[in-house]
């Protein structure tokens, strides 16, 4: 799913809202989560799951192409872990 069938989904099945009013939820709802792992704060959803960021250690890796070592520094990572109603959800 993309975020203009999200849009289109939640439109749907709220025929007071306005478009307008629907893309800004969906928009402020995708900014309050990348502001809050941009600040390194931990989203959890209940039910749904939880966004976290992870580190990547640094590391020595191969260029394919020369074959030579080449070091790649530590970098942040987003990270989703599924919460158990999901999980299960997605099992059943």
């Amino acid at each position: 799913m993309i975020r203009s069938e999200l849009i289109d989904l939640i439109k749907d099945q709220s025929p007071e809202l306005d478009s307008k009013e629907v893309e800004k939820a969906v928009d402020l709802f995708f900014n309050e989560i990348i502001d809050s792992l941009s600040s390194g704060t931990r989203i959890e959803l209940r039910g749904f799951g939880s966004f976290s960021v992870k580190s990547r250690a640094p590391r020595t890796a191969r260029n394919p192409r020369t074959g030579e070592k080449v070091e790649v520094g530590s970098k942040l990572l987003p990270y989703f872990k599924a919460g158990k109603e999901l999980n299960n959800l997605i099992n059943s």
